[in-house]
């Protein structure tokens, strides 16, 4: 199929690569791997030869986890993220203006900040909306605030001002939560953990009735929406049965409900075709995306699969094109 659009495609700047230690992540993923990752993420020209060369017409960039929200001190993080966001509309929207979009990097750190921030990339350096990488470290890098936390509803109620979507993207749990990882490193990743850690960060998200307070939210989820479609209906089944329990949040609805209204879902680096039905079925060929996931993943594999997946013709171009384009006004 020509004319994809992907939409979880990441960078970095030379300037956020002096913040973060990648060494652990190296060791879990290989040298050999991570070394060619890091080339390609401070790349500009090579991923937009690979776009043509793949049938992907538009990619929306985005701080690689785990971004700004990984900065302990606040002021510094505001100011990455403002540097960030002007570097990726210079040296790559700019250079690809018809080829290339942004996720605003904002810092969470700071709500009221990191409003203003989005408003400014939204507004002024054509930002398509946000990534957000996980929880915020508040004070140390075991401390952490997540999305539903109430300081953060100021930035909650900008976002939905402007009508732009934000992308939940996966980082590693906390260090004090990898207990059950311990001998099993690769699995603290990409490969299992960011799973479990976001999904749980959507599900907190469902319940806290955030939805409910400004319903035409959206939020953006990877990876075919990090298990949800196959295990929300066993936790919608159970907390109805646990309905005078507690813990059980302020939601007024049911979490299908958010799920199917709130909530679009991509294809990033999980390309396999039954668990895309599945999706489907959950959440309807409306309310999911293409995306590739690079270059932690390859553009020819996702668009391989992508473009010979057995599904119908009419939901490969939503989900290829239309879908991203009706959601982004692109």
């Amino acid at each position: 199929m020509l004319g994809k659009i992907a939409l979880e495609e990441h960078v970095t700047t030379p300037a956020n690569n002096e913040l973060w230690d990648s060494s652990g992540e190296a060791a879990r993923n290989g040298k050999a791997y991570m070394d060619e990752v890091d080339r390609r993420l401070l790349d500009v020209d090579e991923r937009v030869e690979l776009m043509d060369r793949h049938g992907i017409d538009v990619t929306v960039l985005s701080l690689t986890s785990p971004g700004i929200q990984s900065i302990t001190e606040p002021e510094t993080a505001i100011a990455t993220a403002r540097q960030t966001n002007d570097y990726l509309r210079e040296e790559y929207v700019d250079r690809h203006p018809s080829r290339l979009r942004v996720f605003a990097a904002v810092a969470l750190q700071d709500p009221a900040s990191a409003a203003d921030e989005l408003e400014r990339a939204v507004t002024q350096l054509g930002a398509v909306g946000a990534l957000v990488n996980g929880y915020t470290n508040i004070g140390g890098p075991d401390e952490a605030r997540y999305l539903d936390a109430e300081e953060n509803f100021v930035f909650w109620e900008r976002v939905a001002a402007l009508n732009v979507p934000v992308y939940l993207h996966p980082r590693e749990p906390l260090p004090s939560q990898t207990k059950i990882y311990q001998g099993y490193s690769s699995l603290v990743g990409s490969a299992w953990g960011f799973g479990h850690e976001t999904s749980t960060h959507a599900v907190r998200l469902m319940l806290s009735g955030l939805f409910d307070r400004l319903p035409r939210l959206r939020i953006i989820l990877g990876h075919l929406g990090e298990g949800l479609p196959f295990l929300l209906p066993r936790l919608q089944h159970r907390l109805e049965k646990q309905h005078d329990g507690t813990g059980l949040g302020k939601a007024e609805r049911r979490v299908s409900e958010y799920f199917s209204e709130n909530f679009y879902v991509t294809t990033s680096g999980h390309f396999h075709t039954k668990p895309l039905l599945d999706a489907v079925s959950e959440i309807g060929s409306d309310r999911v995306m293409f995306s590739v996931d690079y270059p932690y993943e390859s553009m020819a594999e996702a668009a391989a699969w992508f473009d010979s997946a057995l599904i119908a013709e009419n939901d490969r171009a939503k989900i290829g094109r239309h879908n991203a384009e009706r959601l982004f006004g692109l």
